[in-house]
């Protein structure tokens, strides 16, 4: 007679699918980002804060979120955690959309492959924890692997290296607010913070050089409006994929988006690959080959499963 595994170490296929859809969505986003040519940067990002409020609040309208989204605006501290969580997400957005429409996707994809050893290293300066043997390892590989995109691909790596900061802090920060902020409250009072700036950067677009949205075709219009819904959705199929998953198959399944978006880099939009660029992301892949192993080895427990969050 086999006993029944814990709770905290069950593979639910609901999670399962849950998580591989949030990924998959944030695998394909650049997709979209591209397609939004001839719009800028700027003009994107804003457009999605702005419809990310409006989808918030029909979510919220529909889940009859909002007492749970004002007691959570009047907590002080949370709000002002969120507050400093959404600077650094629209770092994130903002670096991500350009380097899509500057054509460096394959280097987005490597700031989301380096993300987790980027998080391995926060652990350490910020919380002091103590580094495992295969994590060292880890960390000295991709130590090296920059050096080597830097040296032998002639440029440092900074749209890579800001995204993996800028997503590894808004992660942990997310996690210091907790359970007082769930998916859908959090997310809106993230991009409710963002909007005025992004409503003052469209002004400033319009001003100067004019929007894009709406002069081009239907198809585009489409894609901008559906922003909201883009951003928000894979957030909230995370949050409910970490409900049912341990965390060792939420750390492996996280591979999935920069997967995609390293294919999608190479093979469609067809980004220039050097042997040297090879060599580096075959390092940074040996490093996340090592933590993997590491993270398997040391079977989180499931105090640790509950301190994990979006």
């Amino acid at each position: 007679m086999t006993s029944t595994p814990p709770v905290a170490d069950r593979v639910s296929p609901a999670g399962l699918g849950f998580a591989l859809a949030a990924y998959g969505i944030w695998g394909f986003l650049p997709l979209a980002f591209v397609f939004l040519a001839p719009a800028g940067a700027v003009e994107v990002v804003s457009w999605r804060i702005v419809f990310g409020v409006v989808f918030c609040a029909i979510l919220l309208t529909v889940t009859r979120g909002w007492s749970r989204f004002l007691s959570l605006a009047r907590d002080a501290r949370a709000f002002g955690l969120l507050s400093l969580a959404a600077v650094l997400i629209l770092v994130n957005w903002g670096v991500f959309i350009y380097a899509t429409l500057a054509g460096h996707v394959v280097e987005g994809a490597l700031g989301y492959f380096i993300n987790p050893i980027f998080t391995v290293l926060l652990g350490v300066v910020v919380l002091r924890e103590r580094l495992r043997p295969l994590q060292w390892i880890a960390v000295g590989v991709s130590v090296v692997a920059v050096i080597v995109l830097v040296v032998g691909y002639g440029s440092f790596p900074w749209i890579a290296l800001t995204l993996a900061f800028s997503f590894g802090m808004y992660g942990f920060v997310k996690r210091a607010v907790g359970p007082r902020a769930d998916a859908i409250s959090g997310m809106t009072v993230e991009t409710a913070v963002l909007s005025p700036f992004a409503v003052a950067a469209l002004v400033i677009v319009q001003v100067t050089s004019g929007l894009v949205i709406g002069t081009q075709a239907p198809w585009h219009t489409a894609i901008m409006l559906s922003l909201g819904a883009l951003t928000a959705t894979p957030l909230i199929l995370f949050a409910a994929a970490a409900r049912r998953l341990p965390l060792v198959y939420m750390g492996l399944i996280q591979y999935v988006a920069p997967v995609l978006q390293f294919i999608l880099g190479v093979w469609l939009l067809r980004e220039d690959m050097p042997p040297e660029r090879w060599l580096g992301f075959g390092l940074v892949w040996v490093a996340l080959i090592l933590l993997t192993i590491d993270m398997f080895l040391r079977k989180p427990s499931v105090g640790a499963l509950a301190r994990h969050g979006s």
